[in-house]
């Protein structure tokens, strides 16, 4: 009984006019290159890059503690990085919450 199912939907399909061959024009915004790319959304959020940019701080830190063996401060900046990325996940998620306000209003 499904064949005949199958069989329906595609002349129901068939009767209907052809799929248009060329796909829709994607909409067209100005160019705009990474750096400018960057500043605006600098500007929009600036504690993402601040959160980033402590992040990797941290992390070099720690890890050039580790390589010279200081086991004990190595751990903390491991700790403080975990609370950078939270602080930077953080900044993004209300960056983003404040854009999707702005833009129902």
């Amino acid at each position: 009984r499904q064949p005949e199912r199958v069989a329906v939907v595609t002349l129901a399909m068939a009767a209907g006019p052809p799929p248009p061959l060329e796909p829709s024009p994607l909409p067209t915004f100005a160019e705009e290159g990474f750096g400018e790319k960057f500043l605006r959304k600098t500007r929009e959020n600036p504690l993402v890059p601040l959160g980033c940019l402590c992040t990797v701080s941290v992390l070099a830190y720690g890890l050039i503690c580790f390589k010279k063996g200081n086991t004990r401060r190595s751990q903390l900046m491991m700790r403080a990085r975990v609370l950078a990325q939270g602080f930077t996940f953080a900044a993004l998620l209300g960056g983003m919450v404040a854009t999707a306000i702005k833009s129902r209003q």
